[in-house]
């Protein structure tokens, strides 16, 4: 066993980890903010300090923001306030000619990378080249998750027990050297001798690594959060950082003794004296001041036209006629649209958004699967599962992906005789797109005849230490908190629909992304057909009523899914309707398939192989067509466009075109005077929302550093993540592919409530205050009484006064849908 690393070593591994990427495994790829390290300090002055440390672009290109200006898109008495408020009144001229006319420049040379760059000018020896294809082939294979034929020897005891296990019973081994073999089985070698021998000075041993580990970001980064989080592996293997440098520090001995023999030492007597070590504090440069004030100006462009909108409101009082059906949606911006085309086509219906896990936080084992997973936030523990009975098989089985198709004789046949026939059906998928065992699709996640375990029965008996499913109090509590914080607690219509959300593609490497957030990457079937259950239980009911909220008999709820790639609908449990209600439903599915005709027919006026001018029925053919297609990088946008939260009654924003920008989030501070359920909700809202939003603004202004770059060439790393190519490094954040069409802005979070109440509920929270305090997210109060806009800032409220005169009123959107792909202004609907 290798000794424990010194305490010192001990931190800078704690701090390595934490400034690495802390991407998931693909199955629970989950938006987070990229980086996440700095978010302790104000936005600005954290994303120029990583700039400065790594080289990262951080911004939009200089003349990126010059042309928006001179086209309109970044408004010029904005453009003003801002550089008034954050340089003064007297520098005005200065500052706007700057930026206006200033030339651009290269962002200095990032610090780390400094040190590695040594070697070559004085060895002549590109360590990366030299040891980064074996360190990745090793990483990968001991890592891997059912690609492999043969799985790395090892006794789960950790990444260098195996590499030792490898090299002593091998023929062929990775380290070759002597010196590299005896360090590698010495029981005494530490991470620090390696250290020595390769550095030789113990104030950079800091710098070393960081420059080491960041030149592969991307497997350090997973490794990282696997030591972490060794439960996101379903076939379990015990990795930490600290092996991982230990064997690369190996690796690159070896390659300097194979390369240089005794002809090298360490980097120490080469380190100029003069060079900065990371992390030391140095003056924010002019130029990224410069991009920081174009940022804030196009930012606020957008925020002044949301925000003059939502002081327009016409809300009328609570209508005293029971709407014709009630529908809860996810807060996801591809639910904004759908939700629109629902009212628009059946006027006196209403719609809710909530977080798609509906309150109900568990893990789902689906009958013929082999593990659990999480169906709500990913930073939640949950205490329950809701086990699958009685359901089919639903995942078709391939020949194909058989382990016979690896094998050198078995290969061959399967080649030479289904290899033709899967020729043909690739040839015909071109041209007639349709199902394959490839496919994910959002309705398979469950059976929807299969029965569910939601309800405790047995409290005594667990499965792997959790309680299958919930008491009557537990449903009655979450059913209580997610009514009353959408704001539903009276006048109930007879039909209530709960709609999850997921998404359908064949080619996507990154397909949890485009499942449902709040259930962790995938589709919120489950907790749609729970809560529905769990709201038409008589007892539930019993003792809500006792609650103040008094569910009619007559009302039903229904459990339901919203493909949102493919727009299509599936609902559950139909058969306990009765007959009146069966009707209602019938009729209200027409409408559901009229709104995902025409959601698809919006959807289409960003795909650039579909008119988006043909009849809504025939375009929508050809979407779910499109979202088979094995050729396919974008079966749909996902999140791509996102600025925006609203949290408040729809009422107050239902008279709003917001171009699917906007994560719409029910609340009535009527309902909740003490702001109890607004913490819960923005609580869920900051780092939900804003990691999803701000990873695709880095993925946007730096796809090749801090975004997955073109997907085209990705290939998928034993089931952990993609690389470019065989031997590349992980890629983190988003392809090309999700981010062409977004345009980098922060969120910006209103909120309908007293600015005092909003103020109580985000500092009572350190967590969640950190994101609004350091503007990573930004937030606006809409005053419910007078309609007064205030923006936060330094830990209080401030009166807004929006440029923005007059919203533009259309009675023709559909003709501008028709005819347009950009991101749209805010309209006022008709």
């Amino acid at each position: 066993m290798t000794q424990p690393v010194s305490s010192s070593l001990t931190h800078v591994l704690h701090e390595l980890g934490h400034y690495l990427p802390a991407q998931s495994p693909l199955k629970d790829f989950v938006h987070h903010n990229t980086l996440h390290a700095y978010q302790h300090l104000p936005f600005h002055e954290g994303i120029q300090i990583a700039s400065e440390n790594f080289g990262y672009k951080v911004y939009w290109r200089l003349e990126k923001y010059r042309e928006l200006y001179h086209a309109g898109k970044i408004n010029d008495e904005i453009l003003d306030r801002i550089i008034t408020e954050h340089k003064g009144a007297e520098k005005l001229k200065h500052w706007k000619q700057l930026l206006i006319h200033q030339a651009p420049q290269e962002f200095p040379e990032p610090k780390v990378g400094k040190l590695r760059k040594l070697w070559r000018e004085n060895y002549n020896l590109n360590l990366d080249k030299e040891v980064h294809n074996t360190l990745f082939r090793i990483v990968s294979s001991y890592l891997d998750q059912g690609i492999a034929i043969w799985k790395f020897p090892s006794e789960s005891k950790g990444l260098l027990s195996a590499v030792r296990i490898l090299e002593k019973n091998s023929f062929s081994t990775f380290i070759k050297s002597d010196r590299s073999r005896e360090l590698l089985f010495s029981t005494k070698t530490r991470l620090e001798d390696l250290l020595f021998l390769l550095v030789g000075n113990e104030e950079r041993y800091s710098q070393y690594l960081f420059d080491q580990q960041f030149a592969h970001p991307g497997w350090s980064g997973m490794v990282a959060g696997l030591e972490n989080h060794p439960e996101r592996l379903l076939d379990k293997k015990k990795v930490s950082l600290h092996d991982l440098i230990f064997l690369e520090c190996l690796l690159e001995i070896d390659a300097l003794d194979r390369r240089r023999g005794t002809k090298w030492t360490a980097l120490a007597k080469h380190i100029p004296s003069e060079m900065p070590g990371i992390f030391e504090a140095s003056q924010p440069s002019e130029i990224l001041q410069i991009h920081s004030l174009w940022q804030e100006a196009f930012e606020w462009t957008y925020y002044d036209q949301v925000i003059k909108g939502l002081q327009l409101s016409h809300a009328k009082k609570a209508e005293k006629d029971r709407p014709s059906f009630q529908a809860m949606f996810c807060i996801d911006d591809r639910c904004c649209s759908i939700r629109r085309y629902i009212e628009r086509f059946s006027p006196d219906c209403q719609t809710y958004g909530t977080a798609g896990f509906f309150n109900i936080p568990f893990y789902f084992q689906p009958e013929h699967g082999k593990f659990m997973t999480k169906v709500c936030p990913a930073p939640v523990d949950p205490i329950h599962v809701i086990k699958e009975s009685g359901a089919k098989i639903r995942h078709e089985k391939d020949a194909h992906f058989s382990k016979h198709s690896k094998g050198v004789f078995g290969a061959w046949f399967i080649s030479q005789t289904m290899g033709f026939w899967s020729a043909i059906k690739i040839a015909k998928n071109i041209f007639r797109p349709g199902p394959t065992p490839a496919m994910v699709s959002s309705f398979n996640h469950m059976d929807p005849k299969g029965k569910l375990s939601i309800e405790c029965i047995h409290p005594d008996q667990r499965h792997h230490g959790l309680q299958v499913g919930f008491t009557v109090e537990e449903m009655a509590n979450s059913l209580e908190g997610l009514l009353k914080s959408i704001g539903l607690v009276n006048n109930f219509a007879p039909l209530v629909y709960v709609m999850g959300h997921g998404a359908s593609s064949v080619n996507n490497t990154h397909y949890a992304g485009y499942d449902c957030g709040a259930c962790s990457g995938r589709a919120g079937s489950v907790n749609a057909r729970a809560i529905a259950h769990i709201g038409n239980h008589k007892a539930v009911r019993t003792i809500l009523k006792t609650r103040g909220i008094e569910i009619p008999d007559e009302t039903q709820f229904i459990g339901g899914l919203h493909d949102t790639t493919r727009d299509e609908m599936e609902f559950y449990d139909l058969d306990i309707l009765v007959k009146k209600n069966r009707l209602l439903h019938a009729n209200n599915v027409q409408t559901f398939e009229i709104a995902l005709d025409f959601n698809a027919k919006e959807r289409s006026r960003r795909f650039n192989t579909i008119n988006s001018k043909d009849d809504a029925k025939k375009i929508h053919d050809k979407v779910k067509l499109r979202a088979m297609s094995l050729f396919e990088p974008r079966p749909e946008w996902n999140h791509a466009t996102n600025a925006l939260c609203v949290v408040g009654k729809r009422e107050n924003n239902r008279h709003l075109f917001l171009d699917k920008r906007a994560f719409l989030n029910s609340y009535d501070h009527r309902i909740d005077p003490e702001g109890k359920y607004l913490f819960n909700i923005l609580k869920a809202v900051a780092p939900v929302c804003g990691g999803i939003n701000l990873e695709y603004y880095f993925s946007k202004v730096d796809n090749q550093q801090l975004g997955a770059g073109s997907k085209l060439p990705h290939n998928v790393m034993g089931l952990i993540g993609v690389a470019n190519g065989m031997d590349g490094d992980l890629r983190t954040g988003l392809p090309l592919q999700m981010v062409n069409i977004h345009d980098p802005l922060r969120i910006l979070i209103t909120v309908e409530h007293y600015p005092e109440v909003i103020l109580n509920a985000i500092q009572s929270h350190a967590a969640t205050y950190e994101w609004f305090i350091n503007e990573w997210v930004r937030m606006v109060c809409i005053h419910p009484d007078s309609k007064n806009a205030f923006y936060f800032k330094g830990g209080q409220f401030f009166l807004y006064q929006p440029v923005t005169k007059q919203i533009e009123k259309v009675t023709n959107l559909d003709v501008i849908l028709e005819t347009t792909s950009e991101n749209l202004p805010v309209y006022l609907l008709a």
